[in-house]
């Protein structure tokens, strides 16, 4: 199984995939509290995984005509008695309508799919709040990441994730034999404490790129506002010559290339910066601060809307005539290949410094004393291009190659050699290791 598919080990920490003894037992009755959508959803994912699905309602006759036929819908006293699985699919206020079957509930496992409208909504999650009023019951977190299209479209139209947190390890991995068997991927993520932080994730809207999307659109208000002042202010107050029209396109067209380049050099500038901290402390174990951390894990999608910044800067000059596009260097590579995006960025470089050698010593181009656009977007990617330079020279990339395949500064094995004759020599000889 894809190690990607994964944010923390599978249940048992091994794939549940083509393991027998892992396979529900067929015919199996799960039962479904609800008769909402995903209540529906859920029973027809069931009934076509192969299980027994019993829905309870309050009103079966009116609500039987939305289930599979398949499924059996009847009062929820009825369904709770025919199964020990059972999925809850109402909201939360409407959990207190369930005490009346506490005494048939004793014993039985409760799934809680449900999820919050905003984040941290309640001091407890659902799931902790579902366990307190029964708690005679084992409550375990799960499929509330799984939306009712996916359920009915099948895992391969939607995420494979199925989240699982609970207590109770055998209900766990009960509730994980039901995921794979309807073709997900059941994901352990601990005790119940971590209900509140599964119920979080569906409410956060594309949460790794939350980040980089800031950083992009921060560059692009520096420097629009950058190209605005020497494009548009400086001729009106020195010239009296309106230039409004250049706004939309032309400084709009300027300041996306510049966002695109500075952005591919803050993809490797983290790479730099931790290998100056390996080769400083001398070993790859101490960990790296958070915020260089974080920087890491999102290189990826700071690459990416560089490129989605080309792109656009490619659809502005466009619409300009050719004798006044702007001429930057396209960062049409794919940016996710480190090789490619590193050449993409040299190669940019090399294009600006060409075309700006000349212009960075014509006084005419510094309007209120201000350099070029393009000065200064070359500030982090030479600063980039030297740090590889550097790391490239073999005395400094062996130590940094030595540090990344677990060598540390300071530490070191010794060996006691034997003499030629099979005797221990007195002397000892140290080795790095």
């Amino acid at each position: 199984m894809p190690g990607g598919d994964m944010a923390k080990p599978l249940l048992g920490h091994r794939s549940m995939e083509g393991d027998p003894s892992t396979t529900p037992v067929a015919g199996r009755t799960i039962g479904v509290l609800g008769s909402g959508d995903f209540a529906r959803s859920l029973a027809i994912r069931l009934v076509c995984s192969g299980f027994k699905v019993v829905v309870g309602s309050r009103n079966p006759k009116r609500k039987a005509g939305l289930f599979p036929s398949a499924a059996e819908v009847t009062f929820q006293a009825d369904a709770v008695k025919k199964t020990d699985v059972i999925f809850v699919a109402v909201f939360r206020e409407h959990y207190s309508t369930l005490c009346d079957l506490a005494d048939v509930l004793v014993g039985k496992i409760l799934v809680d799919v449900s999820n919050n409208t905003e984040i941290n909504h309640h001091k407890e999650s659902n799931a902790e709040y579902l366990a307190s009023l029964f708690p005679a019951c084992t409550v375990v977190k799960g499929f509330n990441v799984v939306s009712a299209w996916t359920l009915q479209s099948g895992a391969r139209d939607g995420n494979k994730q199925v989240l699982i947190c609970s207590n109770n390890q055998e209900a766990k991995h009960t509730v994980a034999e039901i995921a794979q068997a309807m073709g997900f991927t059941p994901v352990d993520m601990g005790c119940m404490s971590s209900a509140c932080e599964i119920e979080n994730i569906p409410l956060r809207l594309l949460p790794a790129w939350k980040i980089p999307i800031f950083l992009a659109l921060g560059l692009f208000l520096c420097f629009f506002t950058y190209n605005l002042i020497r494009q548009v202010i400086h001729p009106y107050i020195r010239e009296q010559k309106n230039k409004l029209y250049k706004i939309p396109i032309e400084v709009v067209n300027t300041t996306l290339p510049c966002v695109a380049y500075v952005m591919l050099s803050l993809v490797y500038l983290p790479g730099v910066l931790a290998a100056c901290s390996q080769l400083y402390y001398g070993t790859k174990y101490r960990r790296f601060p958070d915020w260089l951390d974080q920087w890491l894990q999102h290189r990826k999608q700071i690459g990416l809307l560089s490129f989605f910044c080309a792109a656009l800067h490619t659809m502005y000059s466009l619409c300009l005539p050719m004798r006044r596009s702007h001429r930057y260097q396209l960062i049409e590579t794919a940016v996710k290949q480190s090789t490619l995006g590193f050449i993409a960025l040299v190669v940019s470089t090399l294009h600006t410094l060409t075309y700006g050698w000349s212009r960075a010593f014509d006084e005419n181009q510094y309007k209120f004393y201000l350099p070029p656009t393009y000065t200064l977007t070359l500030l982090v990617p030479c600063t980039v291009i030297l740090a590889k330079v550097i790391f490239s020279l073999p005395c400094i990339q062996q130590r940094l190659l030595r540090i990344r395949r677990g060598w540390e500064k300071g530490r070191y094995v010794k060996f006691v050699l034997p003499s030629a004759t099979g005797e221990y020599s007195s002397g000892e000889t140290s080795s790095n290791v």
